[in-house]
């Protein structure tokens, strides 16, 4: 059996005492009454995180690959728009998006009387946009990487065998590009999710609103703040270990 080291048992006391010292010297009073309202918040967080990281994800494709053997008209565009999301602040894109056509929409009556006016009144749809666009230009440059990273001469001998473009893109290409692009997809899921409490800017009740919220009613500063670190932290370690587990599986697959 093997031994663990010293030091991890230093560590793993010292993390012990800290917690039980927060749970019994600061005040826990207000949580079961806020308890749903986090459970809620937590809910939220998660689901803008999954679905713009995967709208944002299915984005950057065309962006790379459109950038890294597209023809001109194609790769400039992509190229500007990457160089845009990345020169500007995910605060200021989203405080445009929402306060901006957001302002814009009720001018126009054909919008108001439209079906999508009750999505377009709520402020979640603005957030969702935003990050989606910001997590597909940081992305798109990772994609684009990871494309020309490819060995030509794998694309170059299954064009010499007849095999169409399409197939070349979703059998060779497309799956080493991801397989190359996975640490790094990790690590910006992983940084979209520090850029979720932003969306609190915009009315959007995420967790980080509501441990705002129980601050502002209780006057109670360092415990919703302590609760918020926990529940980053383990989303983070949750995300860390499904990258993990992606990147020792896909290798075999992809040969």
């Amino acid at each position: 059996m093997s031994r663990v080291a010293p030091h991890r048992i230093i560590l793993g006391g010292i993390a012990l005492a800290i917690v039980v010292w927060c749970v019994f010297a600061l005040r826990w009073d207000w949580l079961p009454k806020y308890l749903p309202l986090i459970g809620q918040g937590i809910w939220r967080t998660v689901w803008i995180l999954a679905v713009t990281t995967a709208l944002g994800f299915l984005l950057s494709i065309p962006l790379g690959l459109a950038q890294a053997a597209g023809p001109w008209y194609l790769a400039a565009p992509a190229r500007v728009f990457c160089s845009v999301i990345r020169g500007t602040p995910l605060l200021l894109q989203l405080w445009l998006l929402y306060f901006g056509l957001g302002s814009l929409f009720p001018q126009f009556p054909w919008i108001r009387e439209s079906d999508l006016w009750p999505y377009l009144r709520q402020a979640w749809p603005y957030a969702v946009v935003a990050l989606t666009l910001s997590f597909a230009g940081y992305e798109g440059e990772v994609m684009r990487g990871a494309f020309r990273s490819v060995p030509r001469g794998q694309l170059e001998a299954a064009r010499a065998m007849g095999m169409p473009r399409f197939t070349i893109l979703r059998r060779i290409w497309l799956p080493q590009a991801i397989q190359r692009a996975l640490p790094t997809l990790g690590g910006e899921t992983v940084l979209q999710l520090k850029a979720t409490p932003l969306v609190a800017t915009i009315t959007v009740v995420d967790i980080y609103a509501v441990a705002s919220r129980v601050r502002q009613d209780t006057f109670i500063v360092y415990e919703p703040l302590l609760l918020l670190a926990v529940v980053y932290m383990i989303i983070t370690g949750v995300i860390v270990l499904a990258f993990r587990q992606l990147e020792r599986r896909l290798p075999s697959r992809v040969a």
